[in-house]
């Protein structure tokens, strides 16, 4: 297997957030062979097609950074049934210029946790259309519907529940198995 960098988006920008305490139990969970690096969305400006004549440097870096990743994985939150408009104007940034989508064919998973019984199920199917329309292969299954309890993830990513921890440990073989089927070979030399 060849060593990959998965890029995790996190749809929320509170510094509290329990979907940043999933990603980093996902970033210290990252099996061998795989090195998760947060893309950050927070500086990024509202978009607006008039700001496309001359990208922002946060949207050029943010596209960037997209780009140098194997494959991505965004940890949304949910907001009134969908994802959360931070991660919305993180996205149409991702895809413009027209033309020019950062996800086109990039690997992408979607996971997210809440205190609810069917987590962040809604948001979830939302995103996975928006990916869809993206071109963006979208891992199927594993569905990654994390509820959330006090005290399931601390601040520095540990997982305090051994059945969470196995879980999110095969959600990420899933996704480093999808991935491998998308990106390159190198070259024999």
């Amino acid at each position: 297997m060849t060593d990959l960098t998965i890029g995790y988006i996190v749809g929320s920008i509170s510094s509290t957030s329990i979907n940043r305490r999933l990603a980093k139990a996902l970033e210290r969970l990252a099996p061998e062979g795989a090195t998760l690096v947060e893309i950050p969305i927070a500086d990024l400006p509202f978009y607006s097609v008039d700001l496309e004549i001359d990208l922002p440097q946060a949207a050029r870096e943010f596209k960037d950074a997209i780009g140098r990743v194997d494959g991505v994985i965004i940890v949304t939150p949910e907001y009134s049934r969908s994802i959360p408009g931070v991660l919305k104007n993180a996205l149409d940034w991702a895809a413009r210029p027209y033309g020019q989508s950062s996800f086109d064919g990039k690997p992408t998973a979607v996971i997210g946790t809440s205190g609810g019984g069917i987590a962040t199920a809604a948001a979830q199917q939302h995103l996975k259309a928006i990916l869809s329309h993206f071109n963006a292969p979208t891992l199927g299954q594993p569905e990654g519907y994390v509820q959330s309890v006090p005290g399931l993830f601390t601040d520095t990513g540990e997982v305090t529940s051994d059945e969470t921890a196995t879980f999110l440990t095969a959600y990420l073989n899933a996704f480093m198995a999808l991935i491998e089927r998308y990106v390159p070979v190198p070259a024999a030399v």
